[in-house]
C-alpha cells in the first residue's frame, strides 16, 4: 500500500498552483483576498476612514457611505471567487482521490483473489499428498 502524497504534493495540488500562478487574475484575486484577510487591511481601513471623516468633508457621510458600499460589493465578489476556486479545488481533489481509491480496490481485489487461488490450490495438494501417502501421518 502506497503512502498518500503529502498535501503540498497531492497531484491536484500541483495543478491547482500551476493553474493558478499562470493567470494573472486568478493571482490579482488571491492576492486581494490575502489582504482583505489581514490586519493591515484592518489598520489601513480604520486610518483611512477616520482621517476621512476628520479631514476631508464637512458632511463625510453620503460619498463615505458610497464609498463603503462600493467597497463591500467588491470584497463581497472576492470572497465569492475564493469560495468558488476553494470548492472546485475540493471537487478535483475529491475525484483524483476516488479514482485513486477504485484503483486501489481493484488491485486489493486482485491480489485477494489471486492469494485465495493459490490458497485453494496449496490445500488441494495437501489433501492429494494425504491421499497418495495413504493418511499415514509423518513425524
Amino acid at each position: 500500500m502506497s503512502q498518500p502524497p503529502r498535501g503540498d504534493q497531492h497531484p491536484v495540488v500541483v495543478d491547482f498552483r500551476a493553474k493558478r500562478r499562470d493567470n494573472w487574475q486568478l493571482r490579482a484575486a488571491d492576492w486581494i483576498t490575502r489582504f482583505a484577510g489581514s490586519m493591515p487591511f484592518v489598520y489601513l481601513h480604520t486610518a483611512g476612514f477616520a482621517g476621512w471623516m476628520l479631514l476631508c468633508e464637512d458632511s463625510p457621510w453620503p460619498t463615505l457611505t458610497l464609498v463603503v458600499s462600493l467597497e463591500a460589493i467588491f470584497l463581497s465578489t472576492f470572497v465569492m471567487i475564493g469560495q468558488n476556486r476553494a470548492a472546485e479545488f475540493q471537487q478535483l481533489k475529491a475525484d483524483h482521490d476516488f479514482a485513486e481509491e477504485e484503483l486501489e480496490l481493484k488491485t486489493n481485489t486482485e491480489l485477494t483473489r489471486a492469494i485465495h487461488e493459490m490458497t485453494t490450490e496449496l490445500h488441494r495438494r495437501i489433501i492429494i499428498d494425504e491421499k497418495v501417502s495413504g493418511g499415514a501421518e509423518k513425524p
